[in-house]
């Protein structure tokens, strides 16, 4: 963001696109003296060309839209909040996110997210159980997604989003219990 001349920023990934709509949404807003610091912006989550509806993946709003002198992100490995003071305001039309080629895609990026969330977890010094990720499986995939959220909603990609929140969590943390144990294994400073 430092290299950025503008007041405010637009912040997008390298799978999003911004709708011709939502184009027209910030220019009228930013020609009308903006009310709030920060907007957040509905995305459009893709598994290939299966727009996910239902699950807590649409609308999904992140802040997207930002003064630039008011904002940062957090300093995390996976999943970085945005940090800034007072309220958010929302637009209404959508950013195109094509997070995920295909099935196979997804799992890739499952798994290298699971590595991050785990590495994450280890250096923050977070005492992770196996019962709290086994009930953070349960809660983020039956209750959440496929019963609050209603991901069955999405068909087959409903489910497997669903339950693969949930496998997310087991496997994070079966990667943070090997952190563990390699850190007992390796040889101690000095040692034989």
């Amino acid at each position: 963001f430092t290299k950025a001349q503008g007041g405010w920023i637009l912040s997008l990934d390298a799978d999003e696109r911004v709708t011709p709509e939502l184009a027209q949404e910030i220019d009228l807003l930013l020609k009308y003296s903006p009310t709030f610091k920060a907007y957040a912006i509905p995305r459009r989550n893709y598994i290939g060309s299966y727009w996910l509806r239902y699950g807590g993946e649409y609308p999904a709003p992140q802040v997207r839209l930002f003064l630039k002198k008011e904002f940062k992100y957090e300093e995390a490995f996976v999943h970085p909040r945005a940090l800034m003071e007072g309220e958010t305001g929302y637009l209404k039309r959508d950013i195109i996110h094509y997070s995920h080629r295909d099935i196979a895609d997804y799992l890739n990026g499952l798994n290298g997210h699971t590595t991050l969330e785990a590495r994450k977890w280890y250096l923050s010094g977070c005492k992770m159980s196996l019962g709290r990720a086994l009930w953070r499986a349960f809660d983020r995939c039956f209750y959440r997604r496929l019963l609050l959220k209603q991901a069955y909603k999405d068909g087959i990609y409903g489910f497997a989003v669903a339950f693969f929140s949930g496998v997310y969590q087991v496997v994070s943390y079966m990667k943070y219990r090997e952190l563990i144990l390699n850190e007992k294994d390796r040889p101690k400073e000095g040692g034989v």
